[in-house]
């Protein structure tokens, strides 16, 4: 079983057990999250999809950590101006268990 769904603007692909890195959720570490903006659900070979959501269909997770991602370097340069600039972002990122999905 597995089902696609919209987590935080972006759409996870997941199934029950699985691990996943989603843009910062509020709440604390070791709470529970459950998310309703189910898109898809495949269940036994039948596949069930929604306009736009699966009525009835949820899913439980746990957050278990927040974090921050790798830093990604982004650098400017003009040739032959003499201008460089060098910056940097770290994404912060919460892992959570999917626990259950439900339709």
């Amino acid at each position: 079983m597995y089902a696609i769904v919209n987590i935080a603007g972006q759409q996870f692909k997941i199934e029950q057990g699985q691990e996943i890195f989603v843009h910062r959720l509020e709440g604390e570490e070791g709470a529970n999250v459950e998310f309703d903006e189910v898109l898809l659900v495949e269940d036994k070979g039948k596949v069930n999809v929604g306009t736009p959501n699966v009525d009835g269909a949820k899913v439980n997770g746990k957050i278990i950590a927040h974090m921050r991602a790798d830093k990604v370097k982004v650098f400017k340069k003009k040739r032959r101006k003499g201008y460089q600039k060098e910056t940097g972002h770290r994404q912060d990122l919460s892992k959570i268990l999917i626990e259950k999905i439900t339709l």
